[in-house]
C-alpha cells in the first residue's frame, strides 16, 4: 500500500494556486502600478497557502473541479493577505518583518500599504462574484458562499477575533478568551477554507457537517501551533529570532495562560479530533489528514 505524500501534494497545489493567483492579479496591473506592486508583494510573500489548499483539499473529495475551486480558493488567500498587511501596520502590530522579510508598509508606505490590503480584500469579492463563476456554478450556492465568506471575515470572525485580540493586549485572560480569539481571528477562515471547499465539491449535508467539526478543529490547533512557535522562539508566521514577539506584547495566547505542556497535550487532542471526523472518508481523505498533521507536528 503505498503512502500519501503530503508534502508532493502541497507542493503542487501550492504551485497550482500561486499561478491562478498570479493570473487574476495580473488584471490590476493596468491600475495603479505601486497599489500593484503592494498587492503583488504581499501576495507573493512566501506563504504556504493553507487555506487555498485546505479549499481544493474539502472540494476534491467530493469530485470538486478545480477550475471551478480556484477563483474561491485564490479569494480566501486574498484575504488572508489584506489581513496579514494590515495586521503589520504600526496601528495594530507593529511588524517591520513577515516571514523573514520587510513587512507590506516598510516598503511601500503606510498609506499604500493599507490600500493594499483594501484592494486585496475588495478583489476577493470581485473574484468570487464573476459572471464566469455564476455561469457555471448554481447562483445561489454562489450568493450562499460569499455570505459565508464575509461572516468568516467580518466582526463575527477574523476582524472580530482581532478586535478582541487589540483589546486584550497586557491583560490577564483565561483560557476561554484565548479560545475566543484564536477560534475567530485565525480559524474562522480555516473552517470557510474547509466548508467552501466541500460545497462547491457537492458534499451533502452530513458529510458537511464532518468537514464543519474537522474545520474547527483544525482552526484552533492551526493556532495554538503558531502560539507554541512563537513561546519557543521560532515566530510562528513571522519567522522571528529570541524570544516570541507574542510573549513581548503580552498577547492572549495558550501558553501564556496554560503553559507549554498544556497547549501541546491540547493540540494533539485537536489533531485526533480532526482524524476521527474524516475516518469515514478513507482514503480519499488522505490530503486533509495530511494537512492536519502537517499543521500540528510543526509544533510537536
Amino acid at each position: 500500500m503505498s503512502v500519501f505524500d503530503i508534502q508532493n501534494y502541497l507542493k503542487e497545489r501550492k504551485s497550482l494556486i500561486d499561478r491562478a493567483l498570479d493570473r487574476y492579479l495580473r488584471e490590476s496591473k493596468k491600475h495603479s502600478q505601486t497599489l500593484y506592486r503592494a498587492m503583488h508583494y504581499g501576495v507573493f510573500s512566501g506563504g504556504k497557502r493553507l487555506r487555498p489548499i485546505l479549499t481544493l483539499a474539502a472540494g476534491e473529495l467530493f469530485g470538486g473541479k478545480h477550475k471551478l475551486l480556484l477563483p474561491f480558493a485564490c479569494a480566501l488567500e486574498l484575504i488572508h493577505t489584506y489581513s496579514i498587511i494590515h495586521d503589520d501596520l504600526p496601528a495594530l502590530d507593529n511588524d517591520d518583518l513577515r516571514r523573514g522579510e520587510l513587512a507590506n508598509h516598510k516598503i511601500f508606505g503606510e498609506g499604500i500599504a493599507l490600500l493594499a490590503g483594501d484592494a486585496l480584500l475588495t478583489e476577493a469579492f470581485h473574484l468570487m462574484s464573476r459572471p464566469q463563476v455564476v455561469q457555471v456554478l448554481r447562483p445561489k450556492l454562489v450568493l450562499e458562499v460569499l455570505h459565508e465568506m464575509a461572516h468568516a471575515a467580518g466582526i463575527g470572525g477574523m476582524v472580530g477575533g482581532q478586535a478582541v485580540d487589540l483589546e486584550t493586549e497586557g491583560q490577564d485572560v483565561n483560557i476561554a478568551t484565548v479560545e475566543y480569539i484564536h477560534v475567530r481571528k485565525t480559524g474562522a477562515l480555516i473552517l470557510t477554507a474547509a466548508r467552501v471547499g466541500a460545497r462547491i465539491g457537492g458534499a451533502t449535508p452530513k458529510d458537511l457537517r464532518r468537514i464543519n467539526r474537522y474545520g474547527e478543529f483544525l482552526g484552533l490547533a492551526f493556532q495554538i501551533a503558531d502560539d507554541i512557535l512563537d513561546a519557543k522562539g521560532h515566530g510562528g508566521g513571522r519567522e522571528r529570532q529570541g524570544e516570541g514577539r507574542d510573549g513581548e506584547r503580552k498577547k492572549a495566547t495558550y501558553p501564556s495562560v496554560v503553559g507549554l505542556a498544556a497547549s501541546k497535550a491540547r493540540l494533539q487532542e485537536l489533531l485526533q479530533h480532526c482524524l476521527k471526523e474524516i475516518e469515514l472518508f478513507g482514503k480519499d481523505a488522505d490530503p486533509l489528514r495530511g494537512i492536519a498533521r502537517t499543521v500540528v507536528e510543526r509544533a510537536l
